[in-house]
C-alpha cells in the first residue's frame, strides 16, 4: 500500500508539472531567461533542515526543475537539525546562532544563490547588504507585482525600508470569526472590520449568556478549551500592543506603565466576569472529541481569532454534522482581527512562510531570479491555490473562498501586519535561556489578580521588581534559568560565570 501511495504521488507530482510547464511555456512573458544549453546548479539556503528536504521539493523546487532541465538544485540548511537526532541527553544542546549560521552558507567559496528565510532573518540579511534589492530586477524584466495582496507586499516593502528585497508566494493569517446565530439571538449587531478591541469586549458583553456549563462566552483570544487567560493576553493582545517585558538590552522590566495597567485591567475584568474563558474549563468526566474541545464548533463562544485553514474544520463539521453527536452546524463569517486606536489599520497577524530573496554573493544570480519569479509567478499561484489549503496565495486572483462557501476572505488580508521581530531579540533569547522564564512569572502575579489577591497595579510591581531581580542573576550569568517560582539555577554542565 506504502509502495502504491508513492507511485500516485509521484504521478501526481509529475502530472502538476506538466500542467504548470504548459502554462509557463505558453505563457512567457519575454524575461531574460537563462541558457537552456548550459547546466546550472542553484543553490537555495534555508534556516533549518536536514537530510530529508522532500517536503521543500514537493512545494517549491521539483516542478522548477521538471520545466528547466538544465538546472540542478541544491538544499542547503544552515543548521543541520539531524544533529539533534543523536543526542542522548547526557549534554546540554547548544543552540546555534541563527544568523551566525545563515551568513556561512550565503559566504565563503560556495555561497547559496537564493536564501529562504523568516522576516526577522531578512530584515537583519538587509541592514548588513547580504541581499540584493530586487526592484530593479522587476522593472527590468516587467514582473507584475500589482496583483499581489497589498498588505503582503507593502509588508515586505516595510521590511526594506520601502525597498523590496524578498518575495512570497504564500502567507498565512487570522480573522475574526464569529457564530452569526447567537448574535441573532441576543438581538446584537455582529462584528465589522475594522473593529477596535475595545468596541470588540463590549459586543461580547452583550451576547455572552447562561451560567456553569451552559455559558456562551462572548469571545475568546483562541477556540480551544483550557487555554491559559495570561499567555492568550501576552501573544494577542500584548503583543499587538508590542509593549515589551523587558528593555531592548534585558537590563530592567518596564512593565510598571500606565499602559500595562491599563491592559491587565481590562483583561482581568474580562476573564472575571467570565466574558472571556478561563484555564479551567476541561472536564474530566467529558469524553474529548474535535468538536468538544473547540469553543467555536461547541457553540461555548461567539468571537475567536483562528487561523484561515480553520475554514476547512467549520465546513468539515458542518457537512458532517448528521454523523457528529450533539452537533448543530455552525452559521459563521468573519471580519479582521480587532486594531488598538494607537495604531489604526494595523493588526493583521500575516506570517509569510517562506521569503525568496537573492544572495548578494550568489554565483547564478540570474538563475536565482529566474526561479524566484518562477515560484511567484500567475501560473504558480494559480495551481498552488487548488492543492495548498492551509496557505493563501499572494496573489490576490487566485484567493477564493474555499470548498464553494461564501464568506469575507479579505477579512484575512486587508491590514497592515505588524513589523516582524527584531533580530536582536530572537539572538537575545537565544544566548540568554532564563529570559523566557520572566515572562513567565508574570502568570502567577496576574492569577493574583483574577483571584483578587492584588489590584493590576500592584501586581504589575511586584512582577517587576521580581524580574528586575531575575534580570540580574542573568547579568552574572547569561546561562542562567529559572523554577516556575523564579528560583535561579545553572543547568548541569554549564559553569557560572
Amino acid at each position: 500500500m506504502t509502495n502504491r501511495l508513492k507511485k500516485m504521488g509521484k504521478v501526481l507530482t509529475v502530472s502538476l508539472a506538466v500542467t504548470l510547464a504548459v502554462g509557463l511555456l505558453s505563457g512567457c512573458n519575454g524575461t531574460k531567461k537563462s541558457n537552456t544549453n548550459e547546466e546550472k546548479v542553484l543553490r537555495i539556503g534555508v534556516l533549518y533542515g536536514g537530510s530529508d528536504d522532500s517536503w521543500l521539493r514537493q512545494q517549491y523546487t521539483d516542478i522548477f526543475e521538471f520545466t528547466h532541465n538544465n538546472v540542478k538544485i541544491e538544499i542547503v540548511p544552515a543548521v543541520d537539525q539531524n544533529q539533534y537526532r543523536y543526542n542522548d541527553g547526557t549534554t546540554p544542546i547548544e543552540q546555534p546562532d541563527n544568523m551566525e549560521s545563515m551568513k556561512k552558507i550565503m559566504t565563503g567559496s560556495n555561497p547559496v544563490d537564493v536564501v529562504m528565510g523568516d522576516t526577522s532573518i531578512l530584515k537583519q540579511l538587509i541592514q548588513e547588504n547580504m541581499v540584493k534589492e530586487l526592484d530593479p530586477l522587476i522593472q527590468e524584466d516587467k514582473f507584475d507585482t500589482t496583483d499581489f495582496v497589498p498588505s503582503v507586499i507593502n509588508g515586505l516593502k516595510d521590511i526594506g525600508e520601502g525597498k523590496l528585497y524578498a518575495l512570497t508566494p504564500s502567507f498565512s493569517s487570522s480573522a475574526l470569526y464569529f457564530n452569526k446565530k447567537i448574535f441573532t439571538d441576543a438581538g446584537v449587531e455582529p462584528p465589522t472590520d475594522n473593529m477596535t478591541w475595545d468596541d470588540m469586549f463590549n459586543k461580547a458583553r452583550l451576547v455572552a449568556n447562561g451560567e456553569g456549563k451552559d455559558r456562551v462566552y462572548g469571545f475568546s483570544f483562541n477556540r480551544y478549551k483550557g487555554n491559559d487567560p495570561f499567555w492568550d493576553m501576552q501573544y494577542n493582545y500584548v503583543n499587538s500592543l508590542q509593549l515589551k517585558v523587558y528593555d531592548d538590552k534585558a537590563e530592567n522590566m518596564t512593565v510598571s506603565s500606565p499602559q500595562w495597567v491599563k491592559v491587565w485591567e481590562t483583561i482581568s475584568k474580562l476573564s472575571k466576569d467570565k466574558i472571556i474563558p478561563g484555564a479551567n474549563l476541561n472536564d474530566p468526566n467529558e469524553t474529548w472529541s474535535a468538536v468538544s474541545s473547540d469553543l467555536f464548533l461547541s457553540g461555548k463562544v461567539a468571537m475567536t481569532v483562528s487561523e484561515s485553514n480553520f475554514v476547512n474544520e467549520i465546513a468539515d463539521a458542518n457537512n458532517n454534522a448528521a454523523k457528529i453527536k450533539n452537533f448543530t452546524p455552525i452559521d459563521w463569517d468573519v471580519v479582521t482581527v480587532p486594531v488598538h486606536p494607537e495604531n489604526p489599520g494595523i493588526g493583521g497577524n500575516i506570517w509569510y512562510n517562506y521569503t525568496f530573496s537573492i544572495n548578494s554573493s550568489a554565483a547564478n544570480p540570474e538563475t536565482a531570479w529566474e526561479f524566484i519569479q518562477f515560484v511567484n509567478g500567475e501560473e504558480y499561484a494559480k495551481l498552488k491555490s487548488r492543492s495548498n489549503t492551509y496557505e493563501m496565495v499572494s496573489r490576490k486572483s487566485y484567493i477564493q473562498p474555499r470548498q464553494g462557501l461564501s464568506y469575507n476572505i479579505q477579512a484575512f488580508y486587508t491590514l497592515k501586519p505588524f513589523p516582524p521581530t527584531d533580530p536582536k531579540a530572537d539572538k537575545l533569547m537565544a544566548d540568554k535561556p532564563g529570559l523566557y522564564s520572566i515572562t513567565n512569572v508574570g502568570r502567577t502575579y496576574f492569577n493574583e489578580v483574577l483571584e483578587n489577591k492584588k489590584t493590576p497595579e500592584e501586581a504589575l510591581k511586584e512582577w517587576s521588581e521580581k524580574g528586575n531581580g531575575m534580570l540580574q542573576e542573568i547579568k552574572l550569568n547569561p546561562k542562567t534559568q529559572f523554577q516556575d517560582d523564579g528560583t535561579p539555577f545553572i543547568p548541569e554542565g554549564e559553569v557560572r560565570g
